[in-house]
């Protein structure tokens, strides 16, 4: 009897070569990926489709942006929610990302559900407090193989898989639509300036870029109006980003 995986899926490094180690070093005759639209850029999602029609053998993509904005950031914002400062977007997506993989996991009679995060960060008990939940095995390749980046890169090339990143360029960025963050590489050592080329959404002084008011407009917690017009959550922080 063959065995299915579900895999978490964003069509970046880690996860786009975790799809043919699945299959290599652990045996899984199937590996379907699930990607869940929280506010990535479109052009993301749609290299990340592109890239799972070709190496998965069934792909799901779910628009989770509403459910991401009411359940998520709404009652984050409501509790002032931060960590040190630093604005908790990644942190809230991964448990309703995991959510959805388990839905489509459960709705096909999986055997198993996978994530690609390392052993390294908080993202794999992000995962796992949803996935350990169920009766299923979680799989996490990155972290049980103990793959560097460096690696991933090269197995990538090896094996044909198309992904936007290098030895020079290893950044690994993770955008929704609460915030934006980058990591890995020279990134990790706090005396390495971070270069411009990183940044999407904000621009340093020198371009002289005019600065610019707003209006928010909130009620019972949570905005609901941007320069007086009453618009619905994703497209208010849509236009704000």
């Amino acid at each position: 009897m063959s065995e299915v995986i579900v895999l978490a899926y964003s069509g970046g490094l880690d996860t786009s070569v975790c799809i043919p180690l699945l299959r290599e070093r652990y045996g899984f005759e199937k590996v379907i990926t699930v990607l869940t639209d929280v506010g990535q850029p479109k052009e993301d999602i749609e290299r990340g489709n592109e890239r799972a029609e070709k190496l998965s053998d069934g792909h799901y993509v779910i628009d989770a942006r509403d459910e991401f904005v009411r359940d998520y950031i709404f009652p984050a914002i409501k509790a002032n929610g931060s960590y040190e400062g630093y604005v908790l977007g990644t942190a809230i997506a991964r448990p309703l990302i995991a959510r959805k993989t388990v839905e489509i996991a459960e709705e096909l009679g999986a055997d198993a559900l996978g994530h690609g995060c390392t052993g390294r960060g908080n993202d794999q008990l992000r995962f796992e407090a949803i996935f350990r939940a169920t009766d299923l095995r979680v799989v996490a390749p990155m972290r049980e193989l103990d793959l560097s980046r460096e690696w991933e890169i090269d197995y990538a090339r090896d094996h044909g898989i198309d992904v936007p990143v290098t030895r020079e360029k290893p950044w690994s960025i993770d955008e929704n639509l609460w915030s934006r963050s980058i990591e890995g590489g020279r990134l990790e050592d706090p005396f390495f300036e971070p270069p411009e080329e990183i940044y999407a959404w904000t621009k340093p002084p020198e371009r002289g870029v005019p600065p610019e008011k707003v209006e928010i407009e909130f009620s019972k917690g949570v905005p609901v109006a941007l320069d007086g017009e009453r618009i619905g959550g994703v497209e208010l922080i849509e236009r704000l980003n």
